[in-house]
């Protein structure tokens, strides 16, 4: 495991449910005290309550800590493993991720059959319960509006990670990849559309709000992570390997034919 022991897995995970909470796409309404408890590093109750409400991170989390025989969901190597991805994903069984999907996310009754019966489809072929996943094959299919379509939307939808080149009084500007549309030729020479990653550029990212910030001391060099332009925090080089190597697999999955 990469992640720091002595960190509480509620804070972490705040980090990145803070900013899809104040754009009002996932949980109720608390991002004023997700953002102030998580800012000065304050696991309190109320934190532990606001996160449980998400009705799609927190199943994940339950998900994934009992493949692990976890107790807690918010174990911080459970949280790191839906947001960022390790080890403790490759023990989430077949069965238990079929049951995810219909109980526990309830796709069934949000999709049209064939919909989900693609989704489902994807699990021998290696569905992983990573956050990528979701956002990749399942997200814009749930019912959200046509901005969910757009690869821009997706885009900061996924954790997105990059390098800290410049550092501003509320941004960072880092070097990363983008999400973008690109032609595919399969072996009949039949054009479809993929999402691929980009060359790397440049982008700003918030990292500072109202003169608090969950990154307290960003360094020219350090590799962060990022979520709707927000930065989470700060990761190990393992972290981003990881990071990396589910995104691309979920993405791979996504862009397989219906």
């Amino acid at each position: 495991m990469n992640f720091d022991k002595s960190q509480s897995g509620v804070l972490l995970c705040a980090k990145y449910a803070f900013m899809p909470n104040k754009l009002q796409y996932c949980g109720g309404d608390q991002n004023a005290a997700i953002f102030e408890l998580t800012a000065i590093n304050d696991p309190d109750g109320t934190l532990n309550f606001a996160l449980r409400e998400f009705e799609t991170l927190y199943p994940y989390l339950k998900l994934i800590a009992a493949a692990n025989k976890i107790s807690d969901p918010f174990d911080p190597a459970v949280v790191e493993a839906y947001w960022l991805g390790n080890e403790l994903l490759n023990n989430v069984q077949m069965k238990n991720l079929y049951n995810h999907f219909v109980d526990g996310l309830k796709l069934k009754k949000r999709m049209k059959l064939d919909q989900f019966e693609n989704i489902v489809a994807k699990i021998p072929r290696g569905a992983i319960p990573h956050h990528s996943f979701h956002v990749f094959n399942i997200w814009q299919r749930t019912g959200h509006t046509a901005s969910a379509h757009t690869i821009e939307t997706m885009d900061n939808c996924r954790i997105g990670w990059g390098k800290i080149i410049d550092i501003g009084e509320n941004e960072l500007v880092i070097e990363t990849k983008k999400l973008q549309l690109a032609d595919a030729f399969g072996a009949t020479g039949t054009a479809t559309v993929t999402v691929q990653f980009s060359p790397p550029q440049i982008k700003k990212i918030i990292y500072k709000m109202f003169g608090e910030s969950f990154i307290k001391n960003p360094q020219i060099g350090d590799w962060v992570s990022c979520h709707w332009g927000w930065a989470c925090d700060v990761l190990t080089l393992k972290q981003v390997e990881n990071l990396k190597k589910y995104t691309l697999h979920n993405l791979a999955l996504a862009n397989l034919a219906d």
